[in-house]
């Protein structure tokens, strides 16, 4: 029975060095995606420490890859310094994880702050004659995300733009997209996407800190299990004189 378990520890030890390689590419991917979303929208918050916790999970998505290479190569062998170091960098990483999901919730609470703090001067800064980068962004985001306005359309009354075109008109990226002759003007409201964008994009930026939350959560308990494993084995190893190695050509060291 205990040999059939030290067995199944090994198993399962070698398929999660497997699992470890698919998850470093995982992780880099929700990282990099992370990276790429809020460059769509970093006109709207002023903190660049919102991206800490995506730095860290790309750079511990590059750590799995090693130590997944470092597992296989330590759970065939079944040496003995190997699997003591595999549980360590495991251990590391895994508080690293926690650091991350801490961080990712500290910022997605203050993602709300953050965009408040800076939505109003951003709409105020558009210019929809010679779009800059900001301008380009309130467009991208009002049909990306189809909304109009801060609260609403009518929160573009008090844009320097609106002010200065004097057309009673909203930017065309107001308009909804299934109509095809909307011109954005305020006299035809029902043309307009009637929510507003705050609140929306606060929604959407929290959704990517959850993807990174749930991410490092789900990884963290494949390494507190693949911790697990390798303790069993080098406990095993120690106490039981009848250990079997899994492949001829181990080693005891």
């Amino acid at each position: 029975m205990g040999q059939c378990g030290i067995t199944s520890s090994k198993t399962v030890l070698v398929f999660l060095n497997l699992i470890f390689w698919a998850a470093a590419g995982i992780l880099c991917y929700v990282g990099a995606y992370v990276f790429i979303t809020y460059d769509d929208y970093d006109h709207f918050f002023e903190d660049v420490y919102t991206l800490i916790p995506a730095v860290i999970i790309i750079a511990v998505g590059t750590l799995l890859f090693i130590i997944g290479l470092i597992g296989c190569c330590a759970t065939i062998r079944e040496s003995r310094c190997g699997l003591a170091t595999f549980v360590i960098i495991l251990l590391l990483v895994f508080i690293t994880e926690v650091v991350v999901v801490v961080l990712g919730y500290i910022y997605r609470a203050k993602v709300e702050d953050e965009v408040d703090h800076s939505i109003r001067k951003v709409y105020n800064g558009y210019n929809g004659t010679n779009p800059d980068a900001a301008s380009r962004a309130i467009d991208y985001v009002q049909r990306q995300l189809r909304c109009c306005g801060i609260h609403n359309y009518s929160d573009w009354e008090n844009t320097v733009w609106f002010k200065q075109t004097k057309n009673n008109s909203v930017p065309l990226s107001c308009c909804r997209a299934a109509l095809s002759n909307c011109t954005g003007s305020l006299t035809h409201p029902m043309d307009l996407y009637s929510e507003g964008c705050e609140a929306l994009v606060v929604k959407k930026l929290q959704e990517i800190m959850m993807y990174v939350i749930w991410a490092a959560l789900a990884f963290a308990a494949i390494q507190l299990l693949g911790m697990l494993c390798a303790c069993i084995v080098l406990c095993r190893r120690s106490r039981d004189p009848a250990y079997e190695l899994l492949i001829t050509g181990g080693t005891y060291a």
